[in-house]
């Protein structure tokens, strides 16, 4: 598969997330958890969401994988419990869009990888994953997903 890769530059973005160590066979339960406990709580705010659910790595360790589990939110809010408020910063990514199942992400990485090489950038070893549409509405083969790098 092609990958169609570009330099963007990404705005901050409010957000409210729920950051943890986890190894990666425990990251599909956990996202099924952590989403709906945060859109409840947006619910209970009266705030809507301001875009597609999102995760991002702060490393690759599979065994222990850092990774924040979050929503953008038009503003600021206040966290509750372990839902915390956050930012996704703002800064160069170099990203993508995959669409498949999420097992099949890696290539998408792999593609951008190559993309950074040939840009001439560096990524920071923070990654995203933008899920743009619901796995509970759509077939794993139509489910389409950014994959950023955040680049320096």
């Amino acid at each position: 598969m092609s990958y169609q890769c570009e330099l963007y530059e990404q705005a901050a973005q409010p957000t409210l997330s729920v950051r943890l160590r986890l190894p990666v066979q425990d990251l599909g339960a956990t996202m099924g958890r952590v989403y709906p406990a945060i859109a409840q709580y947006l619910a209970e705010l009266g705030e809507p969401m301001a875009g597609a659910p999102f995760a991002a790595y702060y490393n690759m360790d599979m065994a222990d994988l850092d990774t924040e589990i979050g929503i953008p939110v038009a503003r600021l809010l206040p966290g509750r419990d372990d839902i915390m408020p956050g930012e996704m910063p703002a800064g160069r990514v170099a990203r993508c869009v995959y669409t498949g199942p999420y097992s099949g992400l890696r290539p998408a990485y792999d593609a951008l990888g190559a993309f950074c090489a040939e840009q001439g950038v560096t990524p920071t070893g923070v990654a995203y994953e933008i899920y743009i549409d619901d796995p509970g509405e759509k077939p794993a083969a139509e489910l389409r997903t950014i994959v950023a790098l955040a680049v320096q």
